[in-house]
C-alpha cells in the first residue's frame, strides 16, 4: 500500500507541476482576453461613435488573437500533460488555439474594412461580425475543454494563473454584461458585443 500511495503522490505532483507551468505562463494571456472584452463591452452603448467602436474592436480582436497564439505556445512549451492521451490532448489544444488566433485576426481585418462613415452599412457589418464572433467563441471554448478534464483540470483550478481574472479598468457599462472569466473554461468566450448599434 505504501508503494501504491507513493506512485499516486508522484503522479499527482507531475500533474500539479504541469498545471503550474502552464498557468503561470498563461495568466497574462487570460488577462489580455478579459481586458479586451471589457473594452469591447464599453463600446456597446447606444451613444458610441462608429469610429470609436471600430478602433476599439479592432485593437481588442488583435489583442485576443495575440493572446490565443501565446496560449498555444504556452501549451506547447508545457509539454504533454502527464495523463492518458496527454500528447494528443496537447497537440489538439495547440492546433485549435492557433486556429482561434487566426480567426480573431480575420475579425480584426473585417472590422478595419467597415465604413464608419456609413451608419447603416456599419451597423449591418457589426451584426455580421457579431454572428461570426459567436461561432469563433464556441470553437475557442472547445480548444481548452480537454485540458480542463480529469486530474489536469482539477490541478489547473488550484493555480492562481488559471483562476478568474478581472479587467484592469472595467467600464461601468461592462458590469453584468457577461464578460468571460479569464480561466481556461471562460477565456475563449468574448461576448457578441460587436452587435451594438452605434450612433454617429
Amino acid at each position: 500500500m505504501l508503494t501504491l500511495s507513493g506512485c499516486s503522490d508522484d503522479s499527482n505532483k507531475k500533474v500539479d507541476d504541469w498545471a503550474k507551468t502552464f498557468c503561470n505562463t498563461a495568466q497574462p494571456q487570460f488577462k489580455k482576453i478579459t481586458d479586451a472584452n471589457a473594452a469591447i463591452q464599453a463600446q456597446t452603448r447606444d451613444d458610441s461613435k462608429p469610429a470609436d467602436v471600430q478602433k476599439t474592436d479592432s485593437a481588442a480582436f488583435q489583442q485576443i488573437s495575440d493572446a490565443y497564439k501565446a496560449l498555444g505556445a504556452a501549451v506547447d512549451k508545457a509539454g504533454a500533460p502527464p495523463v492518458k492521451d496527454g500528447a494528443t490532448t496537447q497537440q489538439e489544444a495547440v492546433k485549435e488555439l492557433n486556429a482561434s488566433s487566426v480567426s480573431y485576426a480575420n475579425l480584426k481585418k473585417k472590422v478595419d474594412a467597415l465604413n464608419a462613415g456609413d451608419q447603416a452599412a456599419f451597423a449591418k457589418g457589426l451584426e455580421d461580425i457579431a454572428t461570426e464572433l459567436g461561432k469563433i467563441s464556441s470553437t475557442g471554448d472547445a480548444s481548452l475543454k480537454k485540458l480542463e478534464s480529469g486530474d489536469i483540470g482539477k490541478a489547473m483550478q488550484k493555480q492562481p494563473g488559471c483562476q478568474k481574472q478581472t479587467p484592469s479598468s472595467p467600464a461601468p457599462s461592462a458590469s453584468g454584461a457577461g464578460a468571460p472569466a479569464a480561466s481556461p473554461s471562460g477565456s475563449a468566450s468574448p461576448s457578441g458585443s460587436a452587435s451594438g448599434t452605434p450612433k454617429s
